[in-house]
């Protein structure tokens, strides 16, 4: 704040860089491993193409999601970076026990972390829902994605197999639509398809509700303590 003409700023000053929303390349990047995991798992591909599977979890998922994640954190947004967060990790443990079993074998190792995984995705679709319900339903559907591949792991059962493709075939085709309407939201500064925008999210997008210097001290980042 300036006290005049010529005067010395006093006080705190937050310089804040904009950045683009990472979501959609999150999102585009568990399209990509959900699929891949499907077509295995409902019988679309030969069960040696898991490799496949842990390849794409690993090299094409895992990074882009991990970048995502960072540019949440740097946006100042704990769902996209929490949620991106939790899925590269957890994509990662899944492509690389995909990688070092026998096609076909379950593990139930792994399946004990996919249940953890999607307690764990709960809470950043708990944290979106008020405000952006598309992304908070991808999260959510995540949860029961990782849910119910986990149950699979740890029984073997093939009608949870079975369950887990289709769960999965419906999580990718959400997430290429949330991507797609933050996509075109961002390109054109506005809204073309509804993204479930409200509250909060609708204000920020409406360009209402200017940011008051006096919040700034609440906000993570700027506070003495996280």
């Amino acid at each position: 704040m300036s006290t005049g003409a010529g005067a010395t700023p006093t006080g705190t000053q937050v310089v804040l860089r904009p950045l683009a929303t990472p979501l959609p390349l999150g999102f585009l990047a568990l399209a990509l491993a959900t699929t891949v995991f499907s077509a295995v798992q409902l019988g679309w591909v030969p069960p040696e193409e898991g490799r496949v599977a842990g390849y794409t979890a690993l090299f094409a998922t895992v990074p882009l999601q991990l970048l995502a994640s960072v540019f949440g954190f740097l946006s100042r947004d704990p769902v996209a970076a929490t949620g991106m967060g939790v899925l590269s990790g957890t994509w990662a443990v899944a492509g690389l026990t995909t990688l070092s079993t026998r096609p076909g074998q379950v593990s139930p190792g792994l399946g004990t972390l996919l249940l953890v995984g999607a307690a764990a995705m709960l809470v950043p679709a708990a944290a979106a829902v008020s405000s952006k319900v598309v992304p908070a339903a991808v999260m959510a559907l995540a949860a029961t994605r990782f849910a119910v591949t986990g149950i699979y792991e740890l029984t073997g059962s093939a009608a949870w197999k079975t369950t887990a493709g289709w769960v999965g075939v419906v999580l990718a085709v959400l997430a290429i639509y949330a991507a797609l309407a933050l996509e075109l939201e961002g390109a054109r500064e506005r809204t073309v398809i509804p993204v479930g925008r409200r509250g909060a999210g609708r204000s920020a997008m409406a360009g209402d509700g200017p940011l008051d210097p006096g919040d700034l001290i609440r906000e993570a980042g700027v506070r003495p303590q996280l």
